[in-house]
């Protein structure tokens, strides 16, 4: 069971994550909001990071850095 009300720490695969820190969340890397991990459909693995939705996911790879 994850706790609740606290950000997972994850490592992103190509297809998949793994949980390396319990919990029921992680947060999107483009706007700040919290993505409860059973709604968690977009990320970089490269970058390691998540993203709320395909327009997020969109825009970090437009963006530099």
């Amino acid at each position: 069971m994850s706790p609740t009300n606290k950000v997972a720490r994850l490592h992103y695969m190509a297809n998949n994550f793994r949980m390396l820190t319990a919990g029921d969340h992680v947060v999107c890397a483009v706007t700040g909001q919290a993505i409860p991990l059973e709604e968690l459909r977009y990320w970089s693995a490269v970058k390691q990071e998540p993203y709320v939705s395909a327009e997020a996911s969109a825009r970090a790879a437009l963006s530099k850095g």
